[in-house]
């Protein structure tokens, strides 16, 4: 598969971050379309207020795979089954246009308040852990699960490396920077399949963008101070408190709370936000967290979530994403050339 502009703005949200996340991805959002920033920084890319960006996942974001692009699919896959062949492992190259799409693919594609009123914010709601592993037309699906605990653990390693976990996910390390940048881990025979099709170098030094990421991280600090957002999110928060749920002062804080108690049944302990290691991981499994905590949290999290988004629709929407395309549009005539420059890297990757 080919390195997409959606994974790479990822590793530039977490080089911004300057920390690794093991939150659920976002599943929804109130903005379909593409901010001034946007446009350079990839498919996903979001101003998140509260202090950051975040990647939106939905599943008809991303630009449908040329001709080209299905073609050297192909050859990866091929390429992967010899390899796994010679490890020892059966392997069948599936031809990416068989690839069926994520089981929540009409999920991501609801509007803001159907999804809240279906998923809350997609944290509890949706075992991102299956989110993509548990597809039963994948022929490779059924011949990793007729192994034995070791021999899977053993495929897996061979398939992508000594950091993938059982769900496909893979963990990363990085240093205190972010996230590497040298492009050398060891991804197995999968990895070494797209290196073979796409060429050696499929780094990306997000160090020499080191600037760059700061000065979208003011832009950030710039967008949230505005008075026009503070008097938005005062008026959010007294809606929120009007609707049952008091105590919010940023309106990142409700999705954080169920993230937090989620991470507190699942026994998952993101990393701290300092520190000489970042950690990137699949997300935690729900396999045995307990059933009627579960159901609870999910409910307590689709109410918050409906009052959040109505909260927010009521005119905080509107008047944050007033201010931030107006920050926005000034600060890409400000950056042009490096976030052209930006743009067109991640677009060679």
């Amino acid at each position: 598969m080919k390195t997409s502009r959606t994974a790479l703005a990822m590793m530039a949200v977490l080089a911004l971050a300057g920390c690794g996340n093991d939150k659920a991805p976002v599943a929804s959002d109130q903005q379909s379309d593409k901010s001034p920033l946007a446009e350079y920084m990839g498919d996903g890319f979001v101003s998140s207020s509260g202090g950051g960006f975040k990647m939106a996942v939905r599943a008809g974001g991303a630009r449908q795979p040329s001709e080209e692009d299905l073609a050297k699919q192909r050859k990866v896959e091929d390429a992967t089954a010899a390899c796994m062949k010679t490890a020892g492992f059966e392997y069948v190259a599936v031809p990416p246009e068989q690839n069926a799409k994520s089981k929540f693919s009409e999920a991501f594609n609801l509007p803001p308040d159907k999804f809240a009123e279906q998923y809350g914010y997609g944290i509890s709601t949706i075992d991102w852990s299956k989110a993509g592993g548990d597809d039963d037309s994948n022929p490779n699906t059924k011949i990793r699960s007729a192994l034995s605990t070791a021999a899977q653990k053993a495929y897996d390693k061979a398939l992508n490396g000594p950091n993938a976990t059982g769900n496909g996910a893979i963990v990363i390390e990085g240093g205190k920077d972010g996230p590497s940048s040298s492009g050398q881990q060891e991804l197995g025979c999968r990895g070494k399949a797209i290196k073979e099709v796409y060429g050696q170098d499929r780094g990306m030094d997000f160090k020499k963008f080191e600037s760059l990421f700061k000065d979208i991280q003011a832009l950030q600090k710039r967008i949230d101070t505005d008075q026009r957002v503070v008097d938005a999110t005062s008026a959010w928060a007294d809606c929120m408190a009007d609707a049952g749920h008091s105590g919010f002062t940023k309106v990142d804080d409700p999705r954080e709370q169920i993230q937090q108690k989620l991470d507190t049944l699942t026994g998952n302990k993101p990393p701290a936000k300092s520190g000489p290691s970042k950690t990137i991981t699949g997300p935690p499994s729900f396999d045995k967290v307990d059933s009627a905590k579960l159901s609870e949290l999910r409910k307590s999290e689709i109410a918050l979530a409906v009052a959040d988004q109505k909260c927010k629709a009521s005119g905080y929407d509107d008047a944050y994403k007033k201010v931030q395309y107006a920050a926005e549009k000034e600060f890409v005539e400000q950056h042009k050339a490096e976030l052209e420059a930006y743009r067109d890297e991640t677009a060679n990757r």
